[in-house]
């Protein structure tokens, strides 16, 4: 049974989240009584819609690379030709989520310069881990049985991880990204101290200049885009589980 869209959590999120990207200036009064002293109130130095959009564009490039990547590793790694570098590529992966965004930043900067690009390769190495480790556990969680009947049925090996061992491992590659994404658009943020134009430009200017509101806007605004973004994945899962 379909849950009606007003019961939905997600609709809600979604709809104070897209009210206060728009219009955020309705708080104005509310951050002028509570902090009297800062003008202006609300952060000006670029929308909120522009900073989302440049922000979702960090993470959905970086979240597809480190899913294409992600999966692709871990198709190579379960087939007999690849499984001597599972190790290899776990230690990897590991090393990418353990190596701090800031510093991945502090390397990358030199190489490509300020702006996006050094952020997005901060969010790739960061979120490859979560997608890599259920992808690897995904396909290997596929039923010996169901292989066999499937080979039994005459599929080749790329029909068999094709039309078998992808789809029934689809929920736990999706836990992956949905780990991957919702950890970059918080980590997207850092992008902002290297010239990147993100939801965390108000946290940092907020910081710099000692203007609390910046920085609570700018946090409001991500928490909400990470916990829509978490909903909405899913609610994606709870599609793609077969029932039972």
């Amino acid at each position: 049974m379909r849950q009606a869209p007003w019961k939905s959590p997600a609709a809600w999120v979604g709809l104070l989240f897209v009210f206060l990207l728009f219009d955020m200036q309705q708080f104005s009064p509310i951050f002028g009584w509570g902090f009297p002293d800062i003008r202006p109130e609300i952060f000006n130095r670029a929308s909120f819609v522009e900073m989302f959009w440049s922000h979702l564009e960090l993470v959905a490039v970086a979240s597809g690379a480190a899913t294409v990547v992600g999966i692709g590793l871990a198709i190579f790694v379960t087939r007999p030709i690849g499984r001597d570098f599972r190790t290899l590529v776990n230690v990897a992966a590991t090393i990418g989520q353990t190596f701090p965004p800031a510093a991945v930043l502090a390397l990358a900067v030199p190489a490509l310069g300020f702006g996006p690009r050094p952020t997005a390769m901060a969010l790739f190495l960061y979120g490859l881990l979560p997608i890599v480790e259920n992808s690897i556990a995904g396909i290997e969680g596929v039923p010996t049985a169901v292989r066999d009947a499937a080979s039994g049925m005459g599929l080749s090996r790329w029909q068999l991880l094709r039309d078998v061992e992808l789809p029934l491992a689809a929920p736990v590659i999706l836990a992956g990204v949905r780990v991957s994404v919702t950890i970059g658009i918080g980590t997207a943020t850092i992008g902002s101290a290297v010239g990147a134009l993100t939801l965390g430009t108000p946290i940092f200017d907020g910081l710099a200049g000692n203007k609390l509101p910046y920085v609570i806007q700018g946090a409001v605004l991500v928490a909400l885009f990470a916990i829509l973004t978490d909903l909405l994945f899913a609610r994606l899962s709870r599609t793609l589980t077969p029932p039972g």
